[in-house]
């Protein structure tokens, strides 16, 4: 399912990291930020004072997942400000009619109330989930997966990770091969064996100003060397 040597994460920073459908997208993910046990290696959650933890809940509680397919993905027939509701609810904050409007104001989105999840444009989908995912208490670390499945021009999704980085989140965005050479990444031929073509690729590394980002600044790191197990729990 995945094969990965190494991937690192600080808070401030965005990783893209390209690999085609099939290719551990999932498995990353769910890995990453702790909703799944890989059968060796593991992951790395260090805080800015030196202390570190391997421990899956710590890190479940300081990392989410954005629109991964099949897994946190809405359904698509359900209106943007249903989905709002239900995300704000599980963030804790409120998820009446009234706190939806106010929230879709504030984030200029009020005109995609009524739209459906899948006739929302590729980068507004995009800004629209991870804007409430991060609003979860906690949550430093997002995990954006796959935006360019839902169309758009990769530098607009790319935009927004960047701008969550800003605010201090580490942000993993995972997509295709295309999309990543689109944003300028030089990627080697996919060669080798079965396990090298499935390998996800780090492409791009982008990071901001550390004064920008709080003090507080933890890091993750996920060395696997074999195939993850079935998921634990739900993300």
């Amino acid at each position: 399912m995945l094969h990965l040597e190494t991937l690192t994460l600080t808070t401030g920073e965005c990783v893209l990291v390209a690999g085609e459908p099939g290719q551990g997208h999932t498995a990353l993910a769910l890995v990453a930020t702790g909703r799944l046990a890989p059968f060796e290696g593991r992951v790395v959650l260090t805080d800015a004072d030196g202390v570190v933890s391997t421990a899956r809940d710590a890190l479940r509680s300081v990392s989410a997942v954005v629109d991964l397919p099949g897994i946190s993905e809405p359904d698509d027939t359900l209106t943007t400000a249903t989905v709002v509701a239900e995300e704000r609810s599980f963030a804790r904050a409120g998820s009446r009619r009234s706190d939806v409007r106010r929230w879709l104001a504030s984030h200029e989105l009020a005109a995609y109330g009524d739209v459906r999840m899948d006739d929302l444009p590729g980068p507004v989908r995009t800004a629209l989930l991870t804007s409430l995912t991060a609003e979860r208490p906690g949550v430093r670390f997002l995990v954006i997966s796959l935006p360019d499945r839902h169309g758009g021009e990769p530098a607009a999704w790319w935009s927004i990770a960047q701008a969550f980085a800003a605010r201090g989140y580490g942000v993993l965005v995972q997509c295709s091969r295309s999309s990543a050479r689109d944003l300028g990444a030089t990627l080697e031929p996919a060669r080798g064996d079965a396990s090298q073509r499935a390998t996800p690729v780090e492409s791009l590394r982008a990071g901001v100003d550390p004064m920008a980002a709080p003090p507080d600044v933890p890091e993750l790191t996920v060395d696997l060397d074999e195939r993850p197990s079935a998921p634990q729990d739900a993300p």
